[in-house]
């Protein structure tokens, strides 16, 4: 595919008010809930990129009618009742299809492959494979059965109780999803913050889901087998990952004011709001509410004139693992060195993001350190020239906002990635004043 540059010229402070697309998370949970469920899911404000679309077409594939317009629409589901698949499921660049579509067809009586591209398949499936393979389905990829394709014959399953050596909502989801297909009680104990669209969407579709406090802000989540969810009626929320770029270039340029409208505020999901306060820049909420289940509502962000560098402790990392390219655009605006570690999941995402975000930011003219799990950052000028996005949307999107406070003009080698989340950025972008344009 030909690349997609984005020059991003420095300009005035960003000021307006935007809406995000849909959460990703909850709209890829919403079409595999739909899968599963008796009668018709209909979803509003679903996201509109390319990894949710994936997952559209994989529920498709599997036996699910859809009908209505990409803003509104009505699948019928199969009660469980799943159809296998004709042909190998791209899961395109998507993680969370790849790990939550397995725990979904490993209960299912049938041979099913899922790949994806080039960055999905350097993506590691064991923590996938091993709670899968002890209920009874038989799962296989390549490497050593590490990374995708990932192979799976399904059967009746028994149920588990499984830890997870780290906190993954995916890995959990992937599990909980199987349980729903299982023989027995499905345990999954997350040992410390993670995300919780699941188990909420779960609960809202009508399953009953138990829920124990563990240590150290863990739980125990659990679901009885045969457990059959009912359609939903569900309107997704903005999705906070990508509002969080404007946010962040809001906190990092004096006079800005950047309001999202409509976002999700699930608290496993908002850490970066913390920070940006920790670190001088003026939160403001506003008309919170709850929809099936998840909080949201319109978030604020004033840049101050002087931003405090401010070490990021450890335990905030689950709630913030997406944000932290936008946590590096507000990082090397304040004064001081900041700092974050806890965040080595981070080198198997889309790119290594580590690496890739710590060679970018000097190659701007930013002191920056990599550590083993994660980064020190310098705030400072930024001096303008290239960045190298490596296929991944979250980066081609930081660096596309920090351009809009560089010296001279950044430009990302290939922004076409960004689709994958969020295809209309580059015109909220310019809508809230930037100045980007293809090269």
């Amino acid at each position: 595919m030909k690349p997609t540059p984005l020059i991003v010229e420095p300009g005035p402070a960003l000021f307006g008010a935007f809406t995000p697309p849909g959460d990703k998370s909850i709209t890829h949970r919403a079409w595999l809930l739909a899968l599963l469920a008796e009668g018709d899911t209909h979803v509003s404000g679903a996201n509109p990129g390319a990894d949710c679309e994936g997952t559209l077409h994989a529920v498709q594939a599997l036996g699910v009618s859809v009908t209505g317009t990409p803003d509104a629409r009505t699948l019928t589901g199969l009660g469980g009742r799943v159809r296998e698949p004709e042909a190998v499921l791209d899961c395109g660049n998507s993680g969370t299809m790849l790990r939550l579509l397995a725990g979904v067809l490993a209960a299912q009586p049938f041979l099913s492959v899922l790949t994806g591209d080039d960055s999905l398949r350097r993506r590691p499936v064991a923590r996938v494979i091993e709670p899968l393979r002890a209920m009874g389905a038989t799962l296989f990829a390549r490497d050593g059965d590490r990374l995708p394709p990932l192979v799976i014959r399904g059967a009746r399953l028994a149920a588990v109780r499984h830890s997870l050596p780290v906190a993954s909502a995916q890995v959990a989801s992937s599990v909980l999803l199987a349980g729903l297909g299982a023989d027995g009680e499905t345990s999954v104990e997350i040992p410390g913050p993670a995300r919780d669209h699941t188990e909420r969407m779960l609960r809202a579709a009508g399953v009953a889901v138990v829920e124990t406090a563990l240590a150290a802000g863990g739980r125990r989540v659990s679901v009885r087998g045969h457990a059959l969810p009912r359609g939903l009626r569900l309107s997704v929320p903005g999705d906070f990952s990508a509002a969080a770029f404007f946010l962040a270039a809001a906190a990092a340029t004096p006079g800005s004011r950047i309001t999202a409208n409509g976002v999700g505020l699930n608290p496993t999901r908002t850490g970066l709001l913390d920070v940006l306060e920790r670190m001088g820049a003026k939160v403001e909420r506003s008309e919170l509410r709850i929809e099936a289940g998840e909080e949201l509502g319109n978030v604020t962000v004033e840049g101050p004139a002087r931003l405090a560098s401010f070490d990021v402790p450890v335990e905030w990392i689950p709630r913030l693992i997406d944000e932290v390219p936008a946590w590096t655009v507000v990082a090397s605006a304040a004064a001081g060195v900041s700092r974050l570690a806890g965040a080595a999941e981070l080198r198997v995402k889309e790119s290594d993001r580590l690496s890739t975000l710590a060679r970018n930011l000097a190659a701007l003219g930013v002191h920056v350190r990599e550590l083993r799990d994660g980064l020190e950052i310098e705030g400072g000028r930024i001096a303008g020239g290239a960045a190298r996005a490596e296929g991944d949307h979250r980066i081609a999107m930081a660096f596309a906002v920090l351009g809009t406070r560089a010296a001279s003009a950044v430009r990302i080698d290939d922004a076409a990635s960004i689709a994958t989340s969020y295809p209309g950025f580059v015109s909220t972008l310019v809508a809230l004043g930037g100045r980007a344009g293809s090269a």
